[in-house]
């Protein structure tokens, strides 16, 4: 396979290392990267050649001096805040890149279909990490669920709980405008998961959602799920 030629956003943030590794480890390279913050001094581990910006605009530039160069960006890979995604996807597909973007793709449904539109036009793909249906138990159930009773209607309790300190409130996933939420920012995984192994959403309610719990009810094709 040809090799394939990356360049990142957001490539201090928890998140970016696995997708650093990941272009490492299929034998593709990093051309550049993008984030305000400056700690990213565990590129050096993996491609310490690759050029470093904490402006957006010089890496902009750089990016459209590198196709002059004909070094064609092929991916760029999307691990800035939610509320960014969508203007960095555009970036990407502009420049004739694919997108390879951290969930949620978009905070709002009317945005997916402007990149939908925005897809056709360019050529260019958006792909979206999508991580538990990799999971192997999750793997197993979906089989199970397939090879079972077709007219089958489940009921789901999912429950999720975790701890966050107090940062989190202080960071872009507390603000509601810049996450999504946490039905968005942590949800979205779970949410997807359950349509991926039983089907497309029939009814969507949301009983309650504050800044630190959000409970509601979904229909699916094959489950009924109360979730909080």
């Amino acid at each position: 396979m040809d090799q394939k030629n990356f360049a990142l956003i957001g490539v201090a943030g928890y998140i970016a290392i696995r997708h650093v590794r990941a272009i490492k480890e299929t034998n593709n390279v990093l051309l550049a990267s993008l984030d305000k913050f400056d700690s990213v001094g565990f590129l050096d581990q993996y491609f310490p050649e690759a050029d470093f910006f904490v402006e957006f605009e010089r890496f902009d530039r750089h990016v459209d001096k590198l196709k002059r160069m004909g070094k064609q960006i092929d991916y760029v890979s999307i691990c800035s805040p939610n509320f960014l995604h969508d203007s960095h996807i555009r970036f990407a597909l502009r420049n004739k890149a694919d997108a390879i973007c951290e969930k949620p793709i978009v905070l709002n449904p009317w945005n997916v279909e402007a990149l939908m539109e925005a897809e056709k036009v360019t050529g260019r793909r958006v792909y979206n990490i999508l991580q538990l249906r990799l999971h192997p138990s999750i793997i197993e159930l979906k089989k199970k669920i397939d090879a079972g009773p077709k007219d089958k209607i489940y009921d789901i309790d999912l429950s999720y709980i975790t701890s966050r300190g107090k940062w989190y409130h202080f960071s872009w996933k507390g603000d509601k405008n810049k996450s999504g939420g946490i039905a968005t920012n942590i949800g979205v995984h779970f949410f997807d998961m359950l349509t991926w192994i039983f089907g497309p959403v029939k009814s969507n309610i949301v009983h309650h959602t504050s800044d630190e719990t959000a409970a509601g009810y979904l229909e699916l094709e094959k489950a009924r799920v109360r979730w909080i």
